[in-house]
């Protein structure tokens, strides 16, 4: 990349994802020129429980399916089968059937050696039940997630006539602390952009905020957000999404990078909102 094409040259971005998974993003801002903060809200970590989801792995032979929504759906089920004396995948030779979410978590599945039969076309969980639903009726279905997972992709599966089995893989909490002195540059309107790649990430900084400061924070940094669940979230607590991957299909960490990119390249409009915004 030239000197040339550095919109981002300036920027103070800030990341609010898990330290473990930001740094491809963190990457991909800086080669445009930003200057990039870490200020995760959520971390992951393993089921208070394990029970559940050990019952599940140890009779994995009885499902049909197992569909991967993220790659910590990945990490997490496959890390508990290496704590329990298995693979964490089962190769070619498998007989359970591995969906994933889009080619992110397929990736990261084929690291764990699973063996993916299918990859969603456009990386949500409606168009993975829409695209394999002649496939799932009638077959047990294994759906390990977040313990703040909502409901909706289990209905939609129950809808197409899936008989699933839904678990408790790991579990994501907010971190014990938040940086005090990314927390300063954000509410001092030092901050450009503000990244949130999930419902909890911001959730999270609404409860050790609270939402009239973070919905303020809203008008004077431009939040980028992946998704439309996470888009959905942020607009229905009153903040205002500026930047969105709508189409997690490209919500990779270049994806993302280049659409914030993108927003700054578009002219001089956005630097001199914040710059007033400043002022």
């Amino acid at each position: 990349m030239s000197q040339t094409d550095k919109p981002l040259a300036g920027k103070c971005i800030v990341i609010t994802r898990a330290r473990e998974q930001a740094a491809a993003l963190a990457e991909a801002l800086e080669r445009y020129g930003a200057e990039v903060l870490f200020l995760p809200t959520v971390a992951f970590v393993p089921a208070k429980d394990p029970r559940p989801l050990d019952a599940v792995i140890k009779e994995l032979d009885q499902f049909d399916w197992i569909l991967f929504t993220s790659q910590n759906a990945v990490r997490f089920f496959s890390q508990r089968r290496r704590e329990l004396g298995l693979r964490s995948g089962s190769g070619e030779g498998q007989s359970v059937r591995v969906a994933a979410i889009g080619p992110a978590t397929a990736h990261a599945a084929g690291k764990e050696m699973w063996h993916v039969n299918y990859v969603a076309k456009n990386h949500t969980g409606a168009s993975l039940v829409s695209e394999l639903q002649s496939s799932l009726a009638g077959r047990n279905v294994l759906l390990p997630r977040s313990d703040r997972a909502d409901s909706r992709l289990l209905e939609e599966l129950r809808a197409v006539g899936a008989e699933v089995t839904d678990v408790v893989a790991y579990s994501t909490i907010a971190p014990e602390a938040l940086d005090p002195e990314v927390l300063r540059r954000l509410r001092a309107g030092e901050v450009d952009a503000a990244v949130f790649a999930s419902p909890s990430a911001f959730e999270n900084l609404t409860a050790r905020l609270g939402s009239p400061e973070v919905t303020a924070l809203s008008t004077q940094a431009q939040f980028a957000v992946i998704g439309p669940t996470t888009a959905q979230a942020l607009r229905d607590a009153g903040a205002q999404v500026e930047i969105e991957v709508s189409d997690p299909s490209t919500a990779g960490a270049a994806g993302l990078a280049e659409k914030i990119a993108e927003y700054y390249r578009q002219g001089s409009d956005h630097s001199d909102a914040t710059a007033a915004r400043r002022s």
